[in-house]
């Protein structure tokens, strides 16, 4: 039976539109109007075209985060990926750990995406789970009040280097250097950092899941159900992902069946700042890599 972890009111979040300039330098972005809900920001989530993926002014429905998270875990590294029924798109994809930004965090979203790592990826050993540290910052427990943390034990989170151009909120360059891509067919800017995150040594028998959110009866409801924990490796090979896919339960690599599997947008080709595809298949993103791989060992 799925464990409900949280349950929340979803009607305290609210967020911004945006008014987003980009050019071959470097993308800004701010504020523009008042705060939305979560219904009126879907609500302009609308397809968008543009004239020049390079150079663009734009009205945008919200600004997202999505972090590309690497795990160090017994000497190897693996991309962390989420597995999740879009209802608002109609579909089911493996993406990037990612969320909302909230309008008080509008000009620091690297928060929102440290939040959303403490919230969407669960580290669990036989002794409980495992909370996690970036720098001086503790990362939160939301979900302390069901779950039981190890006290003297934590993974620890640090930012990778950041992409070439530049990225601004008005005229302030944002820590860490996301990624940043205007996608299209919902109006939105993301921003991607690029994460890793170090499993101590003492942390034995691993297991990863993911903490699915659904809204019901009115209230927002955070659940881990141990029997799907929707939470995907893919290995890497000197930086480059592999064509594999895996679960890690109680310290074992799980392979997991990458037929019929659909990848976020984030995973589609970006063309200057935009990207315009909703999702992609796993089979074209895999030949899509293959070049770069080949170049790699030329």
């Amino acid at each position: 039976m799925p464990k409900v972890l949280l349950r929340m009111n979803p009607g305290v979040f609210k967020t911004l539109p945006l008014r987003v300039q980009a050019d071959p330098d470097g993308l800004h972005y701010q504020s523009l109007g008042t705060p939305l809900n979560f219904s009126q920001m879907l609500e302009r989530r609308r397809p968008i075209s543009v004239a020049d993926p390079q150079a663009f002014c734009l009205e945008l429905a919200n600004l997202g985060v999505s972090v590309r998270l690497t795990l160090a875990w017994h000497g190897r590294e693996y991309w962390v990926l989420v597995r999740q029924q879009r209802r608002d798109r109609g579909d089911v994809v493996l993406k990037l750990i990612s969320g909302y930004v909230p309008a008080h965090e509008l000009n620091l979203p690297l928060l929102p995406a440290i939040q959303e790592i403490a919230e969407e990826c669960l580290l669990e050993t036989p002794e409980g789970w495992l909370a996690g540290r970036f720098g001086d910052i503790w990362l939160p427990t939301p979900y302390a009040g069901a779950l039981r943390y190890r006290e003297r034990l934590h993974f620890t989170l640090a930012a990778r280097s950041g992409a070439t151009r530049p990225v601004y909120c008005a005229d302030t360059p944002l820590m860490e250097r996301p990624r940043a891509y205007v996608h299209l067919p919902t109006a939105s800017l993301q921003l991607v950092y690029d994460m890793r995150l170090d499993v101590p040594k003492e942390a034995h028998q691993l297991s990863l899941f993911h903490v699915d959110e659904r809204i019901e009866d009115g209230q927002l409801v955070a659940r881990l159900e141990r029997s799907r924990p929707d939470l995907f490796l893919i290995p890497l090979d000197q930086g480059t992902p592999t064509g594999e896919l895996f679960t890690l339960r109680k310290g074992q690599l799980l392979p997991a069946s990458t037929r019929g599997v659909w990848l976020s947008e984030s995973f589609a080709r970006q063309e200057g700042w935009v990207v315009r595809k909703e999702h992609v298949r796993w089979r074209e993103w895999r030949e899509a890599c293959r070049p770069a791989q080949d170049q790699q060992t030329a």
